[in-house]
Parts: C-alpha cells; sequence; structure tokens
C-alpha cells in the first residue's frame, strides 16, 4: 500500500531531491508496530511529506505472497523490501516500514544499505502480545498449528542499538505514537505534529 503525499510539489519547491528516511518498526506480532505506523504515514500526509508505508501484513499478501515463513524465506522477504525501501529513499521518498523482521543480520542489512536508517524497536512483553492477539496466531502456535512463529518456535533477536525503543505495554495507541513521533522529531528535526492522534486508536 502506498501513500505518497505532495511528492512532485515537495520536490518542485526544493529543486533538488532530499533523501528519505527509513523507519523501520521491529518487534514481535502484536507488539504495535502497524498501529504506530499508520500514525506515523498520518504525520507524514499532515505535513505534505512524500511517504511510503511498508507494512509486513500487506507485502505477505502480494509481492511476497511467493514467499514462506522459514528462515530462508523470512530473509528474502526482507530483503525484497530493504531494497524497495532504498530506492524510494534515494529518490526522496521517506519510508515507513513495519515488520517483525526477527534476524538482527537482515535489520543489519536494512541498515547498511538504505540511506538515514531509523530503527524503532517496539517493545513489549510476549505475554501482553499473546493477551492482544485477535487473530489467535499466538494461541495456534502454542497448539502446534502454526510452525516457525517468531517468540514461540522461533527465537526474536533483541536488537542491539536501535536508535529509539517504544515500550507499548499499558499505553494507549496513541500514546505510543505520539512518543515514537516526538522522539523522531528530536532526532531527525522534523517539523512537529502530533496533535491529531487519537489515544483510543485500535492496536494491530
Amino acid at each position: 500500500m502506498i501513500y505518497v503525499t505532495d511528492g512532485i510539489n515537495y520536490y518542485m519547491k526544493n529543486k533538488k531531491i532530499i533523501k528519505g528516511r527509513v523507519v523501520w518498526l521491529t518487534g514481535l506480532s502484536c507488539s504495535g508496530k502497524t498501529t504506530i505506523s499508520k500514525e506515523l504515514i498520518k504525520y507524514f500526509k499532515k505535513n505534505k511529506l512524500p511517504v511510503q508505508w511498508l507494512d509486513g501484513d500487506v507485502v505477505r499478501k502480494t509481492i511476497n505472497k511467493d514467499l514462506g515463513f522459514s528462515k530462508k524465506d523470512r530473509d528474502e522477504n526482507i530483503e525484497r523490501v530493504t531494497h524497495i525501501a532504498q530506492m524510494l529513499a534515494e529518490n526522496g521518498v521517506n519510508v515507513v516500514a513495519a515488520f517483525v523482521s526477527p534476524y538482527r543480520k537482515m535489520r543489519n542489512f536494512a541498515r547498511k544499505i538504505c540511506p538515514n536508517f531509523i530503527e524503532v524497536y517496539v517493545e513489549c512483553d510476549i505475554k501482553e502480545c499473546i493477551r492482544r492477539d485477535t487473530k489467535g496466531l499466538y494461541k495456534k502456535a502454542l497448539a502446534g498449528k502454526i510452525r516457525d512463529f517468531t517468540g514461540i518456535q522461533d527465537p526474536y533477536e533483541l536488537p542491539k542499538k536501535p536508535e529509539i525503543i517504544i515500550n507499548t505495554e499499558g499505553k494507549k495507541a496513541g500514546e505510543s505514537a505520539r512518543e515514537l513521533i516526538s522522539r523522531l522529531e528530536r532526532l531527525a528535526r522534523w517539523p512537529k505534529y502530533t496533535d491529531h492522534i487519537n489515544d483510543n486508536s485500535t492496536r494491530s
């Protein structure tokens, strides 16, 4: 799914292409990555900044629907979206990427080739993730009905030095989103815009 906001006008006004930033949200399933990333997309749109959203669930149903969940396929999934993020950022489009991306090696690969890479670890205890899981994926994994599920049969390798850590436990989705945007503004000197965020946003 693509959200490009006023991209042409943005480039014409600046008369040059400024490389975009790649904001990469990583964390367990149901930690809050998708919900937070949607709010971040609204932020870019309100500030008329060109942006594309890359979300794990959406990508799996479209360009990467041929891939499964073996380690090889997981790596291929991240490699493909990394190259997409790189090309977009090189051409002035900001990228918001929300992927479990459980392996440190592939996150480091994304960091290496993407300009202005910002790793955001969306931290949440697995018990809370299981409680939030409306799709019942953790329950199926614990029952052995889903194989290689991250956090159950397959490991999630914690980021060593992420630029930002957002702990979503005990917080409303809007609160976590505002915290991330505020920290991004300090880190990347973006325009401030957090008033539109609704505390009662539904997590996913």
